[in-house]
């Protein structure tokens, strides 16, 4: 796996937890990149490193709108990792937001300014 110097920030661009991620970092002068799913799609290659890191449980997020609006067998197929996986992929929306790839290997889920302090020191060189 490639270590990035500068985090990776993935998301939908109007996700206001994901605007409030992005102004924090530039806030502080940590530049980044923005991956952005609507655009670019979910990376294959990096999801199952994200499940491993945080849980498939705590990147599908069962508590937005487009979860709700998803049909009971769809909900019903996401019950275990393989099934969580193919709908992430599937529907973007359904991954909590955002998805950070800090330098050093950490990956993150959500936006926490205070545990986000600890993680932008490795990005200050």
């Amino acid at each position: 796996m490639t270590i990035a110097a500068i985090p990776i920030v993935y998301g939908i661009p109007n996700c206001d937890t994901v605007k409030k991620a992005r102004a924090w970092l530039t806030g502080r002068g940590i530049a980044h990149e923005f991956h952005d799913f609507k655009k670019q799609g979910v990376p294959a290659e990096r999801l199952p490193a994200w499940m491993q890191a945080v849980g498939w449980e705590k990147l599908l997020n069962r508590q937005g709108t487009t979860w709700r609006k998803l049909d009971a067998d769809t909900q019903a197929g996401a019950q275990d990792a393989t099934g969580a996986a193919t709908l992430m992929q599937q529907q973007s929306s359904v991954i909590k937001r955002p998805v950070v790839e800090w330098p050093h290997g950490r990956i993150t889920v959500g936006f926490s300014a205070d545990a986000w302090a600890e993680y932008a020191q490795a990005c200050k060189h």
